[in-house]
């Protein structure tokens, strides 16, 4: 394995129970990396190692592995599929160049499968679909083919076909070899490559030709070929294929079954094949972290080292950090800046990661994802660079909690103990924050669901022996102004013999809701008369101070803030001085038009049988829910619907009862609505 043309930076993504993990450990397993194919039932997964992981059957935390695979290396990061855990997601998505999306072929696209697709989007990450489970009375490539166009923008092109429906699915028809794949041996490790029979022979061939015309539209070559009558050589059809999934114009679309071992291998290729390498995606850009210039680093070995931290494993001794590389060469030996703290940093050791367990390397380059560990005070979405080369890459935006807890030690000899390891995962969980409840003291665990603390308060208990006593849940409330208002502030302080002089202009303007969750527009930030150092403090002040609060202490949000002008005096005027008048302006604005409280919404879907329907609408109505649509899937009904989370804590518990315990569900925040003028009364005692 050479160079960084030969490595593909990958991640799997899915909605929860799509098959996810069973793939992945099929291409551990067929890569070497394992010598077991692990089983989710039976508790014997490689990439799901903790132990809430295995006892519930879900992934919790993102897992990396770094695969061999036909002299290329793959570093593989295996994701969670519930929605509590997307900041494992999204951390994940910042730095990868590939995805592998799994749909189940008998639910087809989900919401989280949604989701993820366009997280992906957002990073500009091409993609690869799988659509697994194809063994599974109820499964249909075709419709899922179909819900991927629909869904997605047709985009989807199917490079394969299957043999055999549901349970008698056995092979795979290669539309771009032309040949039928079926896998032998005790774990069908081994692949074979044959004629297509010719009883699917007539099949295959519309089927090529309908793949062919598809990628006609968007090469000269292969539209020259197919307007000859010429048959499109494989290699040539590989090739556009590769270059318009690069380009995210197609993405290709294979299947199998994990569970029954059939397609991974093709999938592995196809990864190969199509998904980019470092070097395809070519230069990065970041911005210099003083004066917010652009600055682009290109996948170099020899250029200085730049690379960002996308997730830690928080311990008392040391942490483990997880870095993608991007330009330059790393090694022990390197002393290297982070971009954050401005401090110098020299890790001790760089680890290539196999879920689990690590193996010393002595230097990486460009294009890599390895583990740290010694750099101090090192966070999730932390630069570090070389100190020739000044750049601060984009930090990963996480989504805010939306439901919180308190928690106390059940000693109170444990009071310091619980402190640290709540900050621990903090540090591990950027989604995850500790604050105090003004009015009763207490520690509040906040974070993006029920599932999301319990898991993370059962670790407090199993793995670091400290135990909690916790409250009942809250919902994370949040505020927004009531109308536009524009203001001028004068900051005139004077502090002993020093005297300060700000003036600022801020307008602000509510937002749609469902849309951005604020903007920060600024007027000043390139004008000869602002000091571009005074301009980021305001830029940075009004971010901050939109996030503390309004008239009931939420943060606010659906809001425009636009710093229009910015007065400074040479001998008066002082970076505290400009924070100071952004939020007094943030504090006249409340004042002078008021806030209203939101409560955030929940997009629900519920799969369960059509008899159990009635019974689950019947609980749902009650709650302020609005139910969209209600979908047929396979020999189940599908209810999509939003409701306020004040409304559904306990539905998990519930749902069980009321379908006979064959009804699934997933929620996901969807945006925030006005309290009912009944509800903000009961609460804050106004309309």
């Amino acid at each position: 394995m050479s160079g960084i043309a030969h490595t593909r930076n990958i991640s799997i993504i899915a909605h929860i129970d799509a098959g996810k993990t069973t793939t992945t450990e099929g291409i551990l397993f067929y890569s070497g990396l394992t010598h077991r194919y692990g089983n989710i039932d039976e508790g014997t997964t490689v990439m799901d190692f903790l132990p809430e992981e295995r006892a519930r059957g879900i992934t919790i935390r993102a897992a990396a592995a770094t695969v061999p695979w036909n002299e290329h290396l793959l570093h593989l990061i295996d994701t969670p599929g519930h929605i509590d855990f997307t900041a494992e997601v999204e951390r994940s998505l910042r730095v990868i160049d590939g995805a592998v999306v799994i749909f189940s072929g008998v639910e087809g696209v989900e919401a989280q499968s949604e989701k993820v697709w366009h997280q992906a989007d957002r990073y500009g990450v091409s993609k690869v679909a799988f659509v697994n489970k194809l063994d599974r009375i109820g499964a249909s490539f075709p419709r899922v083919v179909e819900e991927i166009d629909k869904t997605f923008g047709n985009c989807g092109l199917p490079l394969q076909e299957p043999v055999g429906i549901e349970g008698e699915f056995h092979a795979i028809l290669d539309l771009v070899s032309r040949e039928q794949i079926r896998f032998e041996g005790q774990d069908n490790e081994i692949v074979v490559r044959e004629p297509i029979p010719e009883a699917l022979a007539e099949r295959a061939a519309a089927c090529r030709e309908a793949l062919v015309e598809r990628l006609a539209d968007h090469s000269d070559e292969i539209a020259q070929c197919y307007l000859e009558g010429t048959e499109v050589p494989a290699d040539l059809l590989r090739r556009e294929i590769r270059r318009l999934t690069i380009a995210r114009t197609i993405v290709p679309i294979l299947l199998g079954s994990g569970k029954r071992r059939i397609g991974i291998q093709p999938l592995i290729d196809a990864v190969i094949d199509f998904l980019p390498s470092p070097e395809d995606v070519g230069a990065i850009s970041g911005h210099e972290p003083k004066t917010g210039d652009t600055v682009t680093v290109r996948p170099d070995p020899k250029a200085p080292f730049s690379g960002l931290i996308f997730k830690v494993t928080a311990s008392a001794s040391a942490d483990l950090l997880y870095l993608r590389t991007y330009s330059g060469t790393l090694s022990p030996s390197s002393s290297l800046v982070n971009s954050r703290t401005g401090e110098r940093v020299r890790p001790k050791q760089i680890l290539r990661v196999y879920a689990k367990n690590t193996e010393l390397v002595d230097s990486v380059g460009p294009g890599d994802i390895v583990g740290l560990i010694g750099a101090r005070d090192c966070g999730t979405g932390d630069t570090l660079h070389d100190p020739r080369l000044r750049i601060s890459f984009e930090r990963i935006a996480f989504p805010d909690a939306v439901i919180s807890m308190a928690v106390e030690p059940k000693f109170s000899k444990d009071k310091d103990r619980l402190d640290d390891v709540l900050g621990l995962l903090c540090r591990e969980d950027p989604t995850l924050s500790v604050t105090r409840d003004e009015d009763t003291g207490q520690r509040l665990l906040a974070g993006m669901g029920e599932l999301h603390l319990e898991i993370n308060l059962k670790r407090v208990a199993q793995e670091f022996n400290v135990e909690a006593r916790t409250g009942e849940p809250r919902v994370a409330y949040r505020e927004t102004l009531r109308a536009a208002t524009a203001e001028h502030v004068t900051f005139h302080r004077v502090l002993g013999e020093t005297e300060l002089y700000v003036e600022a202009d801020v307008a602000f303007q509510p937002l749609p809701r469902g849309g951005d969750i604020f903007r920060v527009l600024s007027k000043v930030r390139n004008t000869p008369q602002v000091p571009k150092v005074f301009a980021l403090a305001a830029e940075q002040a009004l971010n901050d101070g939109l996030r503390t609060g309004g008239n009931h202490g939420y943060p606010l949000i659906y809001l425009e803030a636009e710093l229009r002008a910015l007065k400074t005096l040479p001998d008066k005027s002082t970076e505290g001085a400009v924070v100071g008048a952004v939020l007094q302006a943030i504090d006249q604005a409340i004042s002078r038009v008021g806030t209203t409280v939101l409560e955030p919404i929940m997009r629900l879907e519920v799969l369960a049988p059509e008899d159990t329907v009635g019974e689950i609408s019947t609980y749902l109505q009650p709650r302020r829910a609005v139910i969209h649509a209600m979908t047929r899937v396979g020999e189940l009904k599908r209810i999509s619907c939003e409701v306020p989370l004040a409304e559904m804590f306990g539905f998990g518990k519930a749902l069980p009862r009321l379908t006979g315990g064959r009804g699934t569900f997933t929620m996901e925040p969807c945006g925030y609505q006005a309290l009912p003028p009944a509800v903000a009364q009961q609460m804050f005692g106004e309309s």
